[in-house]
């Protein structure tokens, strides 16, 4: 484990660092109380942020750019229930999951910043208190990461995890939520809530298998968070049926997100997480920058 995490942060750190750190503006670009730079106004624009003494003086329309706080307090759920046990290809879920949380941290953790963690696996819910420093966070990594495995059949609860974060209300700051979102969306409420107060960002941790299913005959189906079995025989007209049903569901997914205002970034346990990490930083950077 030791070596694993050790690796993890040098391949963020090595991969992503100069790219996502600075004025906090990577992983969710969002407003602050900072000045920032003059920039020309695009549609869409906040026309609060009016910078009139450069729209004067170049007779074009300019917005004044803020930047986040320095000192920022991320506080992340992290959900490791029993599906996320799961993984056909190059890892399991739960260990992308990990991934995700170690490059949130080594991303977030210089400058005084803090980071805490609430990890659920439906048998019991840990809180790690929000603290700075490197030894925090190797800490905090190596207790998430030992975490033991939920007994097959405890069903998680995603929705009371988030409530928990609410509770006792936190400086403004950034809220990260790392699951599958299987099930209903029955997190939604809760979600919507914190974006009140924090800028929201959402990993949700996939599989391919969870997508579509092979050509592999007769099978058996487990459901790990209920313990119930059930043998299949996979057709081409199941396989369809199965894929059109993942689609929506993803789909559902994606729309609730939205509605809460979280950024939504996907990880897949056989693509290059690194690489899906960097496509999504700089999507939303030229967003946030007017598309420059």
């Amino acid at each position: 484990m030791e070596a694993a995490l050790r690796t993890l942060e040098l391949t963020v750190r090595g991969r992503l660092d100069g790219l996502l750190q600075g004025n906090h503006l990577g992983l969710v670009p969002g407003p602050g109380s900072e000045p920032g730079e003059s920039r020309l106004y695009v549609p869409g624009d906040d026309v609060r942020h009016m910078d009139w003494a450069a729209t004067a003086r170049t007779t074009a329309p300019h917005v004044r750019e803020t930047m986040a706080d320095r000192e920022l307090e991320t506080w992340v759920v992290v959900d490791l229930s029993a599906s996320l046990d799961f993984g056909t290809t190059t890892c399991e879920k739960r260990d992308l999951a990990i991934a995700a949380l170690g490059a949130v941290t080594h991303l977030t953790r210089g400058g005084g910043n803090r980071i805490g963690v609430l990890v659920a696996t439906g048998e019991k819910l840990v809180r790690i208190p929000a603290r700075g420093g490197l030894a925090h966070a190797q800490g905090m990594l190596r207790r998430v990461a030992s975490t033991p495995r939920a007994p097959e059949g405890t069903r998680g609860d995603l929705a009371a995890a988030i409530e928990q974060l609410r509770r006792p209300p936190r400086r403004r700051g950034l809220a990260v939520v790392i699951s599958d979102f299987l099930g209903e969306p029955d997190w939604e409420r809760a979600l919507r809530a914190l974006s009140a107060r924090h800028e929201l960002l959402a990993v949700e941790v996939l599989d391919p298998r969870e997508l579509e299913l092979p050509d592999v005959g007769t099978v058996v189906l487990a459901d790990p968070e209920s313990g119930r079995q059930r043998e299949v025989t996979i057709t081409p007209l199941l396989a369809r049926e199965f894929s059109a049903a993942a689609a929506e569901h993803r789909e559902q997914v994606a729309a609730a997100l939205r509605r809460c205002g979280a950024a939504h970034l996907i990880l897949r346990t056989d693509s290059d997480w690194i690489a899906d990490v960097v496509r999504f930083v700089l999507a939303r950077k030229r967003a946030w920058s007017g598309g420059r």
